[in-house]
């Protein structure tokens, strides 16, 4: 831990990355990394470098500019524990250090798959992934969408990052590419499944299951898919979902146990 004025700052990139949470995202890279027998290092480093990833979307997500929320994981937000500047900084940090992560010899010793990894995570992230689906999302608070475009908002934001944790496997373990492309229809489909549930969540849990804030998106006027379908067509759109995410994992035999899992906890998670 550095010492000096900066210190602050490790302090509070700890305080999100360590903070609690599922991990989920890092166990999608594991379950997909261990269907090619990834070396379990290389596999790990990947999903730290998402989990950073990850907190910092979150961090910036709870600013006032943003969803102005004072709790996450059951704890303050990193604004509220610290200041705004630390926050923003905290974010912008682990953001950076997510792809000096991934571009390090460490991870992998192929040039060639550390910077598919770095370009993956990049598109990902950005204006076609994260970012740009939370740019919707803002403009969802407003403006009335239908189901395809609030179907498309959810891909991007929450999405395309799961969509890359069950991808770096593949990548990783130089799949072929029809087996890259059955991950990538799972990763497609659960992420779809994780946003319609977390949506369902906020209607249905207590801020003390969730450790947040619930019931956001209908104090906002946000349009989502809850909101159209209803909660019992959302359910029902939930298990199609998940059994369509399973069924990618077909090429793969037993050995995708542990991600058929994932696409069952999704639709019954808690929080």
């Amino acid at each position: 831990m550095p010492e000096g004025p900066e210190a602050r700052l490790h302090e509070a990139m700890r305080y999100a990355v360590l903070g609690g949470g599922k991990r989920f995202r890092p166990f999608l890279v594991a379950g997909s990394s261990a269907l090619f027998g990834v070396a379990r290092h290389a596999a790990l480093r990947v999903g730290a470098a998402v989990e950073m990833l990850h907190a910092y979307s979150l961090v910036h997500d709870d600013l006032p500019c943003m969803d102005d929320d004072d709790l996450r994981r059951g704890q303050p937000t990193v604004h509220k524990k610290f200041d705004e500047a630390t926050a923003v900084l905290a974010g912008d940090t682990l953001l950076t250090l997510a792809f000096e992560i991934l571009a390090d010899d460490d991870t992998h010793a192929d040039p060639k798959v550390r910077a598919e990894l770095v370009h993956g995570l990049a598109r990902a992230s950005g204006a076609r992934g994260m970012t740009g689906g939370q740019m919707i999302d803002i403009r969802a608070q407003k403006e009335d969408f239908d189901e395809g475009t609030i179907m498309r908002l959810q891909r991007m934001k929450t999405g395309a990052i799961i969509e890359f944790c069950c991808q770096a496997g593949a990548i990783l373990g130089r799949a072929s590419p029809p087996l890259r492309h059955a991950l990538v229809g799972y990763g497609r489909d659960l992420g779809l499944c994780f946003q319609i549930a977390d949506d369902l969540l906020d209607i249905t849990a207590t801020a003390e299951e969730m450790g947040k804030r619930t019931g956001k998106d209908a104090a906002a006027g946000k349009a989502t898919l809850v909101g159209i379908l209803g909660i019992e067509g959302a359910k029902r759109q939930l298990e199609l979902l998940s059994r369509q995410a399973g069924e990618y994992l077909a090429p793969f035999g037993e050995r995708a146990a542990l991600l058929q899992a994932a696409a069952d906890f999704v639709i019954r998670r808690r929080n």
